[in-house]
Order: structure tokens, then sequence, then C-alpha cells
């Protein structure tokens, strides 16, 4: 580290420990002036971020890291500005605006550092130090930021999944699961899942699964469904499947697809009857369907 680096990091980070609620309000105030958060993040809530990320690089300083390395290296600082861009990525606003917050804290530090130097060089040492320092942070964000993102995605798309996918209880040692839409290989694994769960739960004898709802049955449907039978029958269940329309009877039979092994029947009523008979002829108890 040159001198007049060297120089810079000690009155920055003297800077930091004197004046560090002035450093943390001015930045607070840059993000709303420049309208950078993309969201209605709350000004308190601004605060408590800004408290807590130059808290943590006033440690960062003193701790003596490499300044190229201060982000990624310190743990303090690591997580500060991780769990800001997770907060904003929760938040809705954008991975630019997320980028810009953090990038907005350069023009705080610089002002804090000018009030001690009138001299161009060392004003200049200064912006690149600090570009030095932050950078890293902007691009640190925007990545967690991403990966926040597709984290909640993904999840939110695992709940859609099984919301669209219930386990109906008809009556005891009954359950049926009505399929609508596309079903593809992570949308069986979840039918399969809960249905196979909901079978140990209510110790049920037969599983309907309607397919009146599935637009079109090809070859790879036709897999997922039997993986589903097969994985039932392991739990010692009968499975019924119900809503094979005369369009996808003759799809499935021009493609070859055998479905001889398993129970199938042109309605849900026809498989409510093949259901009753399962069960030794047992009538539906009188209760409310249930779902789980």
């Amino acid at each position: 580290m040159s001198t007049s680096e060297a120089t810079v990091r000690e009155r920055l980070t003297q800077a930091l420990a004197e004046r560090e609620d002035e450093i943390a309000d001015r930045w607070v105030q840059l993000q709303m002036e420049q309208v950078v958060l993309g969201t209605d993040i709350s000004e308190a809530e601004l605060r408590e971020e800004a408290r807590i990320l130059v808290s943590a690089l006033t440690g960062g300083l003193a701790s003596g890291v490499p300044v190229n390395r201060l982000v990624t290296s310190h743990s303090d600082l690591n997580e500060a500005v991780t769990e800001l861009s997770l907060r904003r990525a929760r938040a809705g606003a954008t991975p630019t605006a997320t980028s810009l917050a953090v990038l907005a804290l350069k023009e705080a530090l610089l002002h804090a550092v000018q009030g001690g130097t009138r001299d161009a060089e060392e004003l200049f040492t200064a912006a690149v130090f600090i570009n030095r320092l932050l950078d890293p942070a902007g691009a640190l964000s925007f990545e967690v930021y991403v990966e926040g993102r597709e984290e909640i995605i993904r999840r939110q798309s695992q709940q859609l999944m099984e919301l669209s996918t219930p386990v109906v209880r008809l009556w005891r040692q009954v359950l049926a699961v009505p399929l609508i839409g596309t079903l593809d290989t992570a949308r069986t694994q979840v039918v399969m899942e809960n249905l196979l769960q909901a079978i140990q739960e209510h110790e049920a004898l037969v599983a309907i699964i309607d397919i009146t709802g599935v637009p079109t049955v090809d070859t790879a449907v036709a897999q997922h469904l039997m993986q589903t039978v097969n994985a039932v029958r392991l739990m010692g269940a009968d499975c019924v499947i119900s809503g094979i329309r005369p369009p996808i009877a003759q799809t499935i039979a021009q493609l070859g697809i055998d479905l001889s092994t398993i129970l199938t029947r042109a309605t849900l009523a026809d498989a409510l009857s093949a259901a009753v008979k399962l069960t030794d002829g047992a009538a539906p108890e009188e209760e409310a369907l249930s779902l789980r």
C-alpha cells in the first residue's frame, strides 16, 4: 500500500469512527434524494441498514484487510451487504436499484474525507480508494440479490405447485387428486410426495388420480402417471386414474402407451364406484370433504 493510500485509509477510518452517525444519515439522505430504492422501504429501515453497514465498514477498515478484498474477506461487512441485498430482494426492489443504493455510500464517504483536506491529489487518491472499497460491495449486492430472487421464485413456484395439486379425502380410506394443467416432472414429484404422505396419514386403501383437467397426455405424462401409480402401490394402496376422455384415449392408443396394468375410468363418478368396490363396498361416511 502506498503512503498516500495508507493516509487515506487512516483518515477514512478516523472519519468513520468519529462521524459514523453523520455518514449514515448522509447515505440515507442520498438514497432518498436520488430515488434509487425501487421499493417503498421506510426511512427507519434505511437508517437501520445504514447503521449496520457503516459500523461494519468501520470495523473492516480497522482490521487491516487489503481494501480490494475487504468486502469479500471481512465477515461482518460481507454479511451486512448480503443481508441488505436480501432484504431489498424480498421487498421487490430491482437489482440495479439495490446496487445503486450500495454505491451511493461512495459519495457519503468521499464527503467525509473531503472535510479533512483540500489537496487535489489526496482527493483523487481518496476517490480511487473508495471506489476500490465499494465497487466489490456493489457487485456482491447484485449477485446476492439475483440469487435471493431466484430462491424466492423457486419457493413461490413450489408453493403454487402444492396449491395446484391438493389431496382430497373423499371418505375413510379413499383419497383423490384432481389434476389441472400440464403434468411435468417437477409437478409429478409434488403430486407423488403429497399423495404418499396423505396415504400414510389417512391409512388410505384407494387413491384416485383425476386427469379431467389435464389438456393432453403424451409419453412423458403417461410415464409420470405410471411412476405415481407404482409408488402408491408400494404404499399398499390401489390407484385409479379417471378422466380418460375419448381424445386422450385415442392419443394413448396411437402412441402405443401401455396402461393395461393401471385401473382407469372415464369419469370421476366411475372411479368413485370402483373405489367403493375396492374398499369392500363400504359406503362413504357422512362427512365434509377435507383438503390437505
